[in-house]
């Protein structure tokens, strides 16, 4: 059945939203999860390795608070360096385009409405197109069609910075408290079992937010913290009966 497209009621779908902040939300849920992921494997990896050396609370409880500062003060200047560079080559590029709208605005239409073209629309409604986007926002028109930026929404390091921290300690506690508050008899055993727990939860989640199949992301993720503390146990006990 054929529908007149001037009876169309323009909008978006009911079931999809298209905030253009979605995809940026997703993306900060995306990169807090896997933050604490983070947080959890190397935390719990070298508190178990610790306990494999050592009975010594004390000494696990420093190990672990002093992995939890490091590995959490490495992610938040890793992200910030990351985000910095992407932030100051988008600017760059904004920058150099702007300077072409200003002295070659013709070509700069031209260009606009050629990748139009190339998604399929005819010539004379590819320029039509770019003509009035130009109009309406040149820069954003072309930052989207050629660059893929959004000039209004950069990244903000320190933004970046706070919220990997964050993520990552969120992550870390949970291995640390476990094993400085369970019976030294079966802290290694506690502590596995809460982590697979964890693990499991956050693969889950990350799975969710990428719309993919939750189990494969499950098993990787939980097989992956596994392996890290099976491997940092032995070496420890090795290393301790040294």
């Amino acid at each position: 059945m054929s529908t007149d497209a001037t009876d169309l009621e323009i909008g978006p779908h009911d079931d999809e939203p298209h905030d253009d902040s979605l995809g940026t939300r997703l993306n900060w849920l995306r990169a807090a999860v896997l933050g604490a992921n983070d947080g959890i494997v190397s935390t719990a990896g070298l508190v178990v390795g610790v306990a494999g050396a050592t009975t010594d609370s004390q000494a696990i409880l420093v190990a672990g608070v002093a992995g939890l500062v490091a590995g959490a003060i490495s992610m938040a200047a890793g992200e910030y360096v990351s985000v910095s560079t992407q932030r100051d080559s988008e600017q760059a590029l904004l920058a150099k385009e702007r300077r072409e709208l200003a002295e070659e605005p013709e070509e700069e239409l031209a260009e606009l409405a050629d990748l139009y073209v190339q998604k399929g629309l005819s010539n004379d409604l590819a320029l039509q197109v770019a003509e009035q986007l130009t109009a309406h926002d040149a820069l954003g028109a072309h930052a989207e069609a050629e660059l893929g930026i959004d000039p209004d929404a950069l990244t903000n390091p320190w933004h970046a910075a706070w919220a990997s921290m964050l993520a990552f300690t969120a992550g870390a506690l949970l291995p640390l408290l476990t094993i400085s508050l369970s019976p030294a008899g079966a802290r290694v055993w506690v502590t596995g079992v809460s982590v697979v727990l964890a693990l499991a939860l956050t693969g889950w989640a990350s799975a969710r937010l990428g719309q993919s199949p939750a189990g494969r992301a499950v098993l990787r993720n939980v097989g992956g913290g596994v392996i890290a503390m099976v491997v940092t146990y032995g070496i420890g006990a090795l290393v301790g009966g040294i």
